[in-house]
């Protein structure tokens, strides 16, 4: 009997699609098509976090499918790349949230992939890196665009011209995951913090990616989008409620 390459579960507003190809996750056509996949049915049940992860032991996603690129040609190699890059900007571009959990190693587009989630969370033994210079390439799927902007230039840099991994530790203490948790316990801890971003606006949450995303802008050009945010959230968003449940000591009906 196959086992599907990517498989997802769960009903309501958290959806685990989990990555399942063995030895190692790489992301060849099979798991990028499981991908595309799972973010269908994403669409379809509109849920408010998405966690993605991995059924393999040592490996969250090993990177791109080598053996498969050292058998195409150049416009294959466009095609498989596109269709790669395809299903990272989905993730990035889900209406809801998403959480990487990473147990093992997340490499090249493995680490590209964890890097479009909103969230990542890693198990203390997790390694990670972007190892596409010692390939004779460059991270492809939103690797150099991505990893600046949430570690720096500089620690950026370093990844990628070395081309070295490193622990969840180190990675954790330059911003590159988010929340550093036992060996083993990632997908718990992944699911503890979707059921906590689950209990606040989904309205304000994207306000607050939107004004964060803004903040490469002049400083007063930037200051004035917050505004318009917050002014937006209170006419047509949950703020309303936010603040009359605030005031009625109760919980808020948040959609």
């Amino acid at each position: 009997m196959t086992v599907p390459a990517v498989t997802w579960s769960g009903r309501g507003p958290i959806l685990h699609v989990q990555l399942n190809r063995p030895p190692a996750n790489a992301l060849g056509p099979v798991i990028v098509e499981g991908l595309h996949a799972a973010l269908d049915a994403a669409e379809q049940q509109a849920p408010k976090v998405i966690i993605v992860s991995s059924a393999l032991d040592g490996f969250f996603a090993a990177g791109a499918d080598i053996k498969h690129m050292t058998t195409v040609d150049a416009e294959s190699f466009r095609g498989y790349g596109d269709t790669l890059r395809g299903g990272v900007e989905r993730l990035a571009a889900q209406p809801g949230l998403s959480i990487a959990a990473i147990e093992g190693l997340a490499l090249g587009g493995g680490l590209e992939l964890a890097m479009a989630c909103t969230m990542r969370v890693a198990g203390r033994a997790a390694r990670l890196g972007l190892p596409e210079v010692k390939l004779g390439l460059i991270p492809g799927a939103g690797g150099t665009q991505r990893l600046p902007r949430l570690v720096g230039r500089g620690a950026a840099l370093d990844l990628m011209l070395t081309g070295r991994h490193i622990y969840a530790a180190d990675a954790f203490r330059i911003g590159l995951i988010d929340r550093l948790v036992d060996k083993g316990t990632a997908v718990a801890a992944a699911r503890e913090l979707a059921e906590d971003l689950c209990s606040a606006s989904a309205p304000a949450q994207r306000a607050v990616l939107r004004t964060v995303a803004a903040a490469d802008r002049p400083l007063t050009e930037g200051l004035q989008y917050e505004v318009d945010q917050i002014q937006q959230l209170f006419e047509d968003g949950e703020a309303v409620e936010g603040l009359r449940a605030f005031v009625e000591k109760r919980s808020p009906k948040f959609a």
